[in-house]
């Protein structure tokens, strides 16, 4: 049975928002990944080419998170013997923190279950885009997964048995996200956090967070503004990030609701009510962190409520 080929794309995402550490991320439209899948010539899944960076990325379909979550997806639904070709365009840069392996997991599974006629839902998907993700970075979570597949604001009870839900999205919530040109590696962002936690700490950030989910449910911003602060991670994380406390103070005194680092970084995030503060909040970094020799990239959007679609 010949299946017409077709194209997928999974956006980027933005994980923690400040409060919820592996938990918590949302989908912005714009950067992302693309896969076009086609059928191949030989049996199983098989990766043509990885366009649009740099980066040399692994074509071996077991050591791609592309590859690696749509084959996996094919042995479940018992098409492991249909052949079967895809070609990666990487259209988002690579190690931002703004979950460019999730992308292309996201986009590899999602284009696997398009192909064959979308057996299974997006929330089914999910296992299999994780494992995908966990090709790169060896960790089990998906709070850049969830968001970049499903879409919208993702909070995550549980990453081991990916029990998440989607939260609301007020009317208006724009996000400003800053990619300053300089590398941080997830592994590194992620070993020098340290294991404890005070307990003072704790219970100021679950009350960060319960605050910023009740602000998103009653469409209250001053509730989500109150709320958007991270005692845990950003100082231990902040270091990494050149002029990030700069690029903070910036950005609230423009009127953003808050602001804290995208993922493990380079990138960081503003929330914002609405594009105006968004765009004065790009321009505005883009300026400081270019006057110190920093190239960088501003991605201003809506929250991305569709997540990965097929064109």
């Amino acid at each position: 049975m010949s299946r017409p080929g077709l194209k997928v794309f999974a956006p980027a995402s933005v994980a923690n928002v400040a409060v919820g550490y592996d938990i918590l991320g949302f989908a912005i439209e714009g950067p992302g990944d693309e896969i076009i899948i086609n059928e191949g010539n030989r049996p199983g899944l098989h990766i043509k080419g990885v366009r649009g960076t740099t980066k040399k990325l692994p074509t071996e379909t077991e050591k791609n998170t592309a590859g690696y979550a749509g084959l996996q997806l094919m042995k479940h639904l018992g098409y492991e013997k249909e052949a079967v070709e895809i070609e990666i365009f990487k259209k988002m840069p690579f190690g931002s923190g703004l979950g460019s392996s999730a992308a292309s997991a996201v986009a590899g599974a999602f284009a696997v279950n398009e192909f064959f006629g979308a057996p299974l839902t997006k929330k089914e998907l999910l296992r299999f885009a994780v494992e995908g993700e966990q090709i790169a970075d060896g960790a089990w979570h998906a709070d850049n997964v969830a968001p970049s597949l499903m879409g919208g604001i993702i909070l995550i009870r549980d990453n081991e048995s990916l029990d998440c839900i989607k939260l609301p999205v007020p009317t208006g919530l724009y996000s400003c996200v800053i990619y300053p040109h300089i590398s941080i590696l997830t592994k590194e962002s992620r070993a020098i956090l340290s294991d404890t936690v005070s307990l003072q700490n704790h219970i100021k950030q679950n009350g960060n967070l319960g605050y910023f989910v009740a602000g998103l449910y009653r469409t209250d911003l001053d509730l989500i503004q109150r709320s958007l602060e991270d005692v845990i991670i950003e100082p231990q994380r902040a270091q990494l990030i050149p002029h990030f406390y700069e690029m903070k103070e910036a950005a609230l005194s423009e009127g953003a609701l808050g602001f804290s680092i995208s993922g493990a970084g380079p990138s960081v995030f503003a929330l914002c009510q609405n594009s105006l503060i968004a765009e004065n909040i790009g321009e505005r970094l883009n300026k400081l962190l270019s006057d110190q020799g920093i190239e960088n990239d501003v991605f201003v959007s809506k929250i991305n409520t569709e997540g990965a679609y097929k064109y």
